[in-house]
């Protein structure tokens, strides 16, 4: 009877596998660094103005064409963390309008926002997410506080506007969320800045006519910003009850 043994599996193999999970983030912040480097002058408003006229000539022959090749870049744009997210989202109200233009900004956006979801979780946070579900006092009681609460905080992460995108896309990922929960809570709480920005962009037609830049800063306005706010403070308030019945059963 031949007795078959297995092999413990050797170091160099987990750090083989330790650096072929991580490669995508790797590969996703390099592009990042290099596009940030380098693209700054390609992505911007001046180059969206100074080629409104090819871009709208290429949009009314080839509307499909435009629709698929917007949403590529776009995306290419969220998913490496280049510069030049704003200005797309413009250029998607300018091209399409405010409807559908937020509906490809909305689908686009998210998109790319999974692929740097999916690299961080299969680079980092599937392991650190298991090391704090397995860690005692403080950092365990942080992660059940974080899972108790996840669609709270996916919303507001996205509907707080000083949040940067980025990062919005990697705590998700680093702190064990569900790619269902961060696909829905993505598209949802991105609409309402999404349908601002896109609302401007439809709009540059007539700022370019004279002369000026778009007002960025709309968002900020108190007509603006309250509704958000608003919507921020519905997406904490499940938060608010369990503290205040966690209290209340002290």
């Amino acid at each position: 009877m031949t007795n078959v043994t297995e092999q413990a599996p050797k170091p160099q193999d987990s750090v083989k596998t330790g650096w072929g999970r991580t490669l995508p983030l790797v590969a996703i912040l390099c592009v990042a660094v290099i596009g940030a480097l380098t693209l700054k002058d390609v992505l911007s408003f001046e180059a969206l103005r100074d080629n409104r006229e090819a871009l709208i000539a290429f949009r009314d022959a080839h509307y499909l064409i435009t629709v698929l090749g917007f949403m590529a870049v776009y995306v290419a744009i969220v998913g490496f963390s280049l510069p030049g997210a704003t200005v797309a989202t413009l250029t998607g109200g300018f091209l399409f309008g405010t409807f559908p233009g937020v509906v490809f900004n909305v689908g686009a956006a998210t998109t790319g926002a999974v692929m740097i979801f999916l690299a961080a979780r299969w680079g980092l946070g599937a392991r650190l997410s298991a090391k704090m579900d397995a860690s005692d006092g403080k950092i365990k009681k942080i992660k059940a506080g974080i899972d108790d609460n996840q669609w709270s905080m996916l919303f507001l992460i996205r509907l707080v506007p000083l949040v940067p995108f980025f990062v919005a896309n990697l705590v998700p990922a680093l702190v064990g969320v569900s790619l269902w929960r961060f696909v829905v809570s993505t598209f949802v709480g991105i609409i309402p800045g999404a349908l601002v920005y896109t609302s401007v962009g439809a709009g540059l037609g007539e700022v370019f006519a004279r002369g000026e830049t778009p007002d960025l800063g709309l968002i900020f306005e108190p007509q603006i910003l309250l509704p958000i706010l608003g919507l921020c403070a519905l997406a904490a308030l499940p938060m608010l009850l369990k503290a205040v019945r966690g209290k209340d059963a002290l």
